[in-house]
């Protein structure tokens, strides 16, 4: 009995030699290898499994936005891994300009004052998606993190990394400039999720704190249109935490206001935190309307 025992071993073994298993990290059906009852299956580690899964889908290193076919059904939850963010300058941040409606156009990020040749660096860990030119924009980084946003530095000056880098939470990306279509040096940051830009200030605090606004948020389509903030002014904020607050949050409220001697539609909307395009499509009225003294206007809030 131990003698054929031994022999089936023997057989066994010979049978097996210069077969080509597939390696750990390859394997996903176990059905044909030896022992398969007892065989452990051994997963990718978690950082390369991430690695995989933000590159698997849309990556494309050489066009802004490769998300062009792709709907985001409102409201999304985005999830932190830390409550804070490396600043992506190295000084104070002084925000110049907000995201929103400006100039007749949609501002989607904000402007952060900062003097040519200043370091820019990732706001978080991630892999750099694109780093050249593109139009209006001038030399741009764009830096997709693994919890599904990606980062957008813009009319930078010089590059400090290159496509498909790995960076970690605040390292150097670029230096700050005024390339592209840019009024003065300054840093133009832009959040997107699956191509759509969401308001940064609604995620993070850009005070001194440097802290992200809660660890799970809910962004309804409100924090991802231009059109509803104001360039000017910071939009006020209801951080949502849960599905049922943001499905909640889009009741709108509206109310009545009396047209004074001396208003302009810009001086209306900056006095209570609504875009002109807002109180415009309310009233189907146009940006060059004149406004009449005692004339009702609707302000409808969504936030």
């Amino acid at each position: 009995m131990k003698f054929l025992t031994t022999l089936f071993f023997l057989v066994l073994s010979i049978f097996s030699f210069g077969q080509d298993y597939p390696t750990s990290t390859e394997l996903t059906d176990y059905s044909d290898f030896p022992f398969a009852k007892t065989a452990t299956k051994v997963k990718p580690s978690k950082s390369t499994r991430r690695l995989l899964d933000i590159t698997k889908k849309h990556w494309d290193t050489t066009v802004y936005n490769p998300y062009k076919n792709v709907k985001v059904d409102f409201p999304v939850e985005i999830k932190f891994d830390d409550s804070t963010y490396s600043s992506p300058i190295n000084i104070k941040k002084v925000v110049t300009s907000r995201y929103g409606w400006r100039r007749g156009r949609a501002h989607r990020g904000i402007d952060i004052d900062l003097v040519t040749g200043d370091s820019v660096v990732s706001m978080f860990d991630g892999i750099v998606r694109l780093s050249r030119y593109t139009r209006g924009h001038g030399r741009t980084v764009i830096v997709r993190h693994y919890n599904g946003l990606e980062t957008v530095y813009a009319h930078l000056s010089k590059y400090a990394v290159k496509a498909n880098d790995t960076v970690k939470q605040g390292q150097l990306l670029a230096y700050g400039g005024a390339s592209g279509n840019a009024r003065g040096s300054h840093l133009h940051l832009v959040i997107n999720y699956k191509g759509k830009s969401i308001n940064p200030e609604y995620l993070f605090d850009f005070s001194d704190e440097n802290t992200v606004r809660a660890k799970s948020i809910w962004v309804t389509s409100n924090w991802a249109k231009p059109g509803l903030h104001s360039s000017k002014k910071q939009t006020k904020l209801q951080v949502l935490h849960t599905k049922e607050e943001a499905i909640a949050s889009l009741d709108k409220r509206k109310e009545v206001y009396i047209v004074k001697r001396g208003d302009t539609l810009s001086g209306i909307s900056s006095k209570n935190n609504i875009s002109v395009a807002t109180i415009c499509r309310t009233n189907r009225i146009r940006k060059t309307t004149t406004l009449r003294i005692g004339q009702r206007l609707i302000l409808e809030y969504t936030f």
